[in-house]
């Protein structure tokens, strides 16, 4: 939800400080930057300490943040970009370690299940950033009591945290997960017992995982599938708004708040969608692993390749229709979540408990970094560079008495 309020109020934010696309692309890309280099930091942290206590620490950072900034006014943009940050470095902690404690506590095909419920709120929790961003600022009359809401959240999830979840050691996990999708696991992470016993250095693990196959595959999958999302999750309200615009189906926004249905939509697309596609792409796999071994890349691979003409022909179509445009979004994001518990998976049980969160760091840095660091910001650019583009046109068609229709101008 803390990463998604933004997007759902993307409007209002550009409008507040008065920034344009390109800038207001920047805003999830600091995020993400944050995020991705303090990845490894936490990695290398939850294999080797308390990881309960470093998820405490993170949730009550980027919660503390996100209040701070609700406080910040319009002549202080760039600490509301500094803010950002801070949540991205917070996030970090959580989404390194949270994982490797369910692969702790259970195996196979439990443990496929309680990660697909895990990564269930993923989309439950970014279509909920979009609904209570929109819906907050509607009630309240502007977009900073968005970022008031989810620090309380943030203090339940810390007592939830220290009172329920048990700390296993890594230790006791090291049986777990004996199982791979592939002959391409290869040196200590092939057999889940080797070096039970040994403390090796960071960069002996880094040195393991880079020789393991199946890791490196699947990290630059999730790489290609955070670009896509990335670029969705900031830039879709916003393209609908001025998609509706377009259609006179409401008028340009001019002060804000902003009054638009499409945030809500969008939140409420991405909810069912999500929860639909991870739970169908879990029991799949489970299924589908008992006469395949190679059923969870297979899955990955179909989910993404299905993606992208159904995200292609939203676009396409936003000039001439906006319900086909919800509807090819929903197809889209319904096939891209397939790969959220299915991909986590793969990478639990191909690489030794031991490595398990700095290998879940390592694939946070890199697909980030190559994937949803930039996606939002080059869309921007895009969106910038083609309005500068269609504008000049109109103007030179005006002087040459010419008449035009740019849709997205």
């Amino acid at each position: 939800m803390d990463w998604f309020i933004v997007p759902g109020v993307l409007v209002d934010i550009t409008k507040y400080f008065n920034i344009s696309d390109s800038i207001a692309g920047l805003l999830q890309t600091v995020f993400i930057l944050c995020f991705l280099v303090s990845a490894p930091f936490f990695g290398y942290l939850g294999d080797r300490y308390n990881r309960k206590v470093i998820l405490s620490a993170g949730i009550v950072l980027w919660s503390g943040v996100t209040l701070g900034s609700s406080f910040i006014t319009e002549s202080y943009s760039w600490m509301f970009f500094v803010s950002r940050g801070f949540v991205g470095f917070g996030t970090a902690s959580y989404s390194t370690i949270a994982p490797t404690i369910i692969a702790d506590l259970f195996e196979k095909d439990q443990r496929t299940w309680m990660l697909s419920v895990f990564y269930i709120f993923i989309p439950v929790g970014s279509g909920l950033g979009y609904v209570l961003a929109s819906s907050v600022t509607q009630i309240a009359g502007h977009w900073h009591w968005a970022f008031r809401i989810t620090p309380c959240m943030g203090v339940v999830a810390v007592a939830l945290l220290i009172l329920l979840v048990p700390n296993p050691t890594q230790d006791a996990a090291e049986g777990h997960g004996g199982q791979s999708i592939t002959s391409t696991t290869q040196g200590a992470d092939k057999k889940p017992g080797a070096q039970s016993t040994a403390r090796t250095t960071w960069c002996d693990d880094v040195k393991s995982l880079s020789k393991n196959r199946s890791f490196i595959w699947s990290s630059l999958g999730v790489t290609a599938m955070a670009f896509v999302t990335g670029a969705l999750g900031l830039w879709v309200p916003l393209f609908l708004d001025r998609a509706q615009v377009v259609h006179d189906l409401v008028p340009p926004c001019l002060q804000e708040p902003c009054k638009s249905p499409n945030s809500l939509i969008f939140g409420g697309i991405t909810i069912a969608t999500g929860i639909v596609g991870v739970i169908t792409g879990a029991a799949v796999a489970r299924r589908y692993k008992k006469i395949n071994t190679k059923a969870d890349p297979l899955i990955c691979a179909v989910g993404m390749f299905s993606s992208a003409p159904f995200l292609y022909l939203s676009i396409m179509l936003a000039a001439r229709s906006i319900v086909a445009t919800y509807i090819f979004i929903a197809l889209g994001e319904f096939f891209l979540a397939l790969n959220w518990a299915v991909v986590a998976d793969i990478l639990l049980y191909v690489v030794v408990p031991k490595r398990q969160s700095t290998a879940v760091a390592l694939q946070i840095f890199v697909s980030h970094l190559l994937g949803d660091a930039g996606s939002p910001y080059l869309t921007g650019v895009v969106l910038r560079t083609k309005a500068t583009f269609q504008l000049k046109m109109i103007s030179r068609m005006k002087r040459e008495g010419a008449t035009a229709s740019f849709p997205f101008a």
